[in-house]
């Protein structure tokens, strides 16, 4: 073998034998163990830039091209929406209307440290090569590692792999901060046990996920900030069935007060979405 060759071979990708190695060994169920939750902000006058570089780029070469990603949806926040938010003092986005874009992306369980090895080396590769849109800002962005799921109709109906897939209606982001990490259980359990299930009774969501954040890399990318309350926080997608704006105030608009009298933490955030319409541009009119 000579030097040139030699050098071609160790430079190049690795062969396809090894994909088949990846694939032969560990966890492939299909629990959502973990998820990327993303809501950012596209700055004013991009907004119908960022969508289609979103939606025809980086949904895809960013996230569902990625190994162990399993499910992703995208949400998007008209105007209207944003004023529906609270509390007005929000830890998680300052001015609490910030975020009008989510996106939620489901992980095989067990694969969250192989996956972040690859997110990590492609979005590198995506924003060496120019293909990472700057001018939006991350509002609250985390991978989360599942806590629970409680469904409103017990074994009938979608399960939560199921949940970006099915043709939801909308969702409502919640987060919650616990009075401490020594209470961040125990506000789980309250939610889980005891509140959720007498608030999903009759309700128009069919089901609430529950995460928990995990610290991001060191050697992520500079533009998205480390997660905060990785020891307080959890995080709630409830998957609506109708519309928010028609269900909002019998069923959300009290969240904070509910979540107060329990004495386990305090809400952050409580902002309802639509689904948007993959490939189009609906909505991003209604942004502003």
């Amino acid at each position: 073998m000579t030097e040139d060759t030699e050098r071609t071979t160790t430079d190049s990708a690795p062969s396809s034998a090894a994909y088949a190695e990846l694939a032969a060994t560990g966890p492939y169920g299909v629990h959502p163990g973990h998820a990327l939750i993303t809501m950012v902000e596209p700055h004013p006058g991009h907004e119908y830039a960022y969508n289609r570089w979103y939606e025809d780029d980086h949904y895809i070469a960013g996230a569902m091209a990625m190994p162990w990603i399993f499910a992703g949806r995208r949400w998007v926040a008209t105007r209207e929406l944003q004023l529906l938010r609270y509390p007005e003092k929000s830890a998680v986005a300052q001015p609490v209307t910030a975020g009008c874009y989510l996106s939620t992306y489901w992980l095989t369980e067990g694969r969250y440290d192989e996956h972040m090895k690859w997110t990590v080396g492609i979005n590198k590769r995506l924003n060496r090569d120019g293909r990472v849109y700057q001018d939006r800002t991350h509002v609250f962005t985390a991978f989360q590692d599942h806590a629970a799921t409680v469904y409103r109709d017990g074994a009938a109906g979608p399960r939560d792999f199921h949940a970006l897939d099915h043709p939801y209606a909308g969702l409502v982001l919640e987060v919650i901060d616990a009075d401490g990490p020594e209470r961040r259980a125990e506000l789980l359990e309250w939610l889980r046990a005891r509140h959720l299930p007498r608030r999903l009774a009759g309700s128009p969501a069919a089901m609430v996920t529950i995460f928990r954040p995990t610290p991001l890399p060191g050697d992520r990318m500079a533009y998205v900030k480390q997660v905060e309350g990785v020891d307080t926080r959890l995080t709630l997608l409830w998957f609506l069935q109708r519309d928010p704006r028609e269900v909002w105030a019998e069923h959300f608009a009290g969240r904070a007060e509910a979540v107060a009298e329990s004495g386990l933490g305090r809400v952050e955030l409580v902002a309802p979405f639509l689904p948007t319409v993959p490939g189009t541009d609906r909505y991003v009119a209604e942004l502003r």
